[in-house]
């Protein structure tokens, strides 16, 4: 897992905006007409509306995609009572998980109120507001009975994700991992460590799978819930059915199940070694597990073992579940999420185990396989699957169990919808990112004397994306290491104008020199350029000695590009090279290209850089759909431009026919799929969603980019240089450190490509 420091963590919440969420309005409001539609006096009604039929209010508010997230602060992640105003960066947190994966608004509310039934009392009060309630971090055992309550008190979905999540996602492992041990969950013993909210729950679900009361040992911190216990309370003491206490360590003898929700360091290697044989071991304690991943698996070869933690296989992850599990009730409407709809999203997260990988999350987790067995009992995090395997699972169980208002009728239209929801922004770069990390590459940082290169160095090795090779003058960049406290152990520091570097620079010279004595150099220019970072620096990955370079970020675009041309070359096959930028939008990630190279292109090189294009977008695993834009509509309007980009098409049609491509066209019929199917239904881009925008020159496709990157909030990658032989890019004129820390992953995952 990277390194998280503690400023980092602050720089991260307090930058730009502080927090994390935000409210977008979902309605034009540009005009005077807009505001009276919005508020006064159109919306008067809507509210007579509602006043007559209060289930109107789903209709015509956002009451139907809202969640509150809502905790008192008394139990906040492994941070205990901190308090309601301590406690919002982790709601606020939980919002942006709600939306990224489910596509469902959040507001959180921190309220101060220890005494549960004043809690309780305030989430009624404002329930109305609401189309759900995710109750957070709050402690054991009021959190139990606030629950109970809401749940029989309110007529909306109430979870209170800390108990829940956690069961689910276990319940999942558990039934996958009973069934690779050829066990039955009526016959197994298990040792629970911990009875706190999630233990109880997970316990109880257990029960509900069909585990056996009195195959069930859970601890507290007091020992084993047993019949000679006095302190026990109503939720313990089902399962207080043993008579007598048994040490925690003897307990493990021939224990088939361990499940820990207690803390580091209970769990020695000889308690595993004392399980029955094909242990199952879910050590899920955070940060730390009860026991070490590599000492238990150490001891026993036939472990089945899950964590908390993303650096090992299994990871019990509630972003697996509560997303989808409130996105199924709240699209039926459901009433309250009941022991049906848990059980649902059990099976669903297991039934997802077992299916064919996409080769997406296979690539995103740099595997080269991934398939269900010890390693794959429960899905992974990214997987796409999830929002329309869950969801509509938890919506039919709704529905069967009798607590759906509004019965989903189609549901293939359903799965469509749920697929639609959320684009590729988040997922693509969290894939690039996994893909990145399985195969991290040496990269040459070649301005690596600006603190902007490296806190990117740093981020980027701390992701485990990248080795950094530092270029540039040592004692600055040593000086901006101390000032700055940049953490890079052991990284490699080059300073070509070093005496120390003359050798190579001899060496990198006089190849450089073999390639370009006709192009009007001579051996001592040659060798004197290598004093130049980005000659040096592109020689470092002709020659092997890097995978890849990042560089531009202080100087114009075509000065950095030029020594790369010049010592790299291009591709087999490929004429020119082009630049290519990623806009992540709520459609989806947007391709632009050429942005940066191409001043002018004529009709074969517009041909042959849509191609190269969509051979880059097809190994990020998206079919590309390209429109080659003008001012013209298919020869609405004569012009050079016009006609170079519909002879672009022809070409494209006739050397590639399978390709999704059609121009020339204007911008707002290839982005809008409704109109561009009723007025050129002949199009080849008709009834489909374009994601990849190619420009007749460099004027237009530069400018459109730039407009739109100030104009949207998500990332923007770029710009991706394609067609060189090696794995450098140039980034813009003063880039952000995230824009080129993105950057080093594109640049991380061509190498690999290459």
């Amino acid at each position: 897992m990277s390194k998280i420091r503690k400023q980092d963590a602050l720089d991260y919440h307090s930058s730009g905006r502080p927090g994390k969420i935000e409210v977008v309005p979902t309605k034009p409001y540009a005009s005077q007409r807009d505001l009276s539609l919005a508020y006064s006096p159109g919306v008067a009604e809507p509210c007579l509306k509602i006043a007559e039929n209060p289930d109107d209010v789903y209709k015509y508010t956002s009451k139907s995609n809202l969640v509150a997230v809502i905790s008192n602060g008394t139990a906040v992640l492994g941070l205990g009572n901190i308090g309601p105003l301590a406690s919002k960066p982790v709601m606020e947190g939980k919002g942006l998980l709600f939306k990224i994966f489910a596509d469902i608004d959040v507001f959180d509310i921190e309220v101060d109120a220890s005494d549960p039934e004043l809690f309780i009392q305030t989430v009624k009060a404002i329930a109305p507001t609401f189309g759900g309630i995710n109750l957070e971090d709050i402690k054991a055992p009021e959190a139990f009975e606030i629950e109970r309550r809401l749940k029989a008190e309110l007529d909306i979905p109430v979870m209170h994700d800390d108990q829940h999540g956690t069961a689910i996602i276990s319940s999942a492992a558990l039934l996958n991992a009973l069934e690779l041990a050829g066990k039955k969950i009526q016959k197994v013993k298990i040792l629970v460590s911990g009875a706190g909210a999630a233990a109880m729950s997970c316990a109880q679900l257990y029960y509900s799978l069909g585990a056996q009361l009195e195959n069930i040992y859970m601890y507290d911190s007091k020992g084993l819930i047993c019949q000679e216990r006095t302190d026990l309370d109503e939720l313990k003491k089902m399962f207080a059915v043993h008579k007598k206490s048994v040490p925690f360590d003897k307990a493990f003898k021939n224990m088939d199940v361990f499940l820990g929700l207690s803390k580091a360091g209970l769990v020695s290697k000889d308690m595993i070694k004392d399980m029955a044989k094909d242990p199952i071991v879910f050590a899920l304690a955070n940060p730390e597990p009860e026991i070490n991943y590599k000492d238990a698996m150490s001891v026993r070869k036939d472990i089945i073992m899950a964590t908390g933690r993303s650096d090992h296989p299994n990871q019990v992850n509630n972003v697996l579940g509560f997303p989808y599990i409130f996105r199924g009730a709240l699209d039926v409407r459901a009433t309250t999420i009941n022991e049906e709809m848990k059980l649902a999203a059990v099976k669903a997260i297991a039934s997802l185990a077992k299916e064919t990988i996409p080769e997406e999350v296979i690539e995103a987790y740099g595997e080269k396989n991934i398939s269900f067995g010890r390693e794959q009992i429960i899905p992974k995090p990214l997987d796409p699957r999830l929002i329309y395997y869950v969801a509509p699972a938890v919506a039919k169980a709704a529905m069967d169990s009798g607590v759906a208002k509004n019965p989903i009728l189609n549901w293939e239209a359903y799965e469509d919808e749920l697929k639609s929801r959320l684009g590729l922004d988040n997922k693509l770069v969290r894939n690039i990112t996994t893909k990145a990390q399985g195969n991290p590459k040496t990269v040459v940082f070649a301005e690596a004397d600006n603190v902007k290169m490296l806190k990117a160095a740093q981020i980027s090795y701390e992701e485990g994306v990248a080795f950094p090779i530092l270029l540039g003058k040592r004692s600055l960049i040593l000086s901006l290491i101390e000032e700055y406290a940049i953490e890079l152990p052991e990284v490699t520091i080059i300073d070509p104008k070093e005496d120390a570097e003359e050798e190579r620079r001899i060496q990198f010279g006089k190849e450089f020199f073999e390639r370009r004595k006709r192009k009007g150099i001579t051996e001592y220019e040659a060798i004197d350029l290598m004093r130049a970072r980005n000659h040096f620096g592109a020689m470092l990955v002709d020659q092997g000695l890097a995978d890849a370079m990042i560089t531009g970020l202080t100087r114009s675009y075509r000065s950095a590009l030029k020594p790369l041309l010049q010592i790299i070359g291009v591709e087999k096959d490929v004429n020119l090279v082009a630049g290519m930028y990623i806009l992540n939008t709520k459609r989806g990630p947007l391709f632009l290209a050429d942005t940066t190279v191409n001043l002018n292109p004529n009709a074969a090189q517009i041909a042959e850089i849509t191609q190269n294009v969509a051979k880059t977008i097809r190994k990020l695993k998206i079919t590309p759909r390209i429109a080659l834009l003008s001012y013209s509509n298919f020869g609405s309007s004569p012009g050079d431009d016009a006609e170079k980009m519909g002879k672009a098409a022809t070409i494209l049609h006739e050397t590639n026919p399978s390709l999704i491509v059609d121009g020339e066209v204007q911008a707002n019929f290839a982005l809008n799929s409704d109109l561009m199917n009723e007025k050129f239904p002949f199009s080849t881009l008709a009834n489909k969603d374009v994601n990849t925008l190619i420009f007749p020159n460099l004027s237009s496709g530069n400018i459109a980019y730039k407009l739109l990157q100030q104009m949207t909030d998500g990332d923007a990658i770029g710009p991706i240089l394609i067609g060189l032989k090696k794995a450098i890019h140039v980034v813009q004129l003063g880039s952000s450190v995230r824009e080129i820390v993105n950057m080093v992953k594109i640049a991380v995952i061509d190498a690999q490509n290459k």
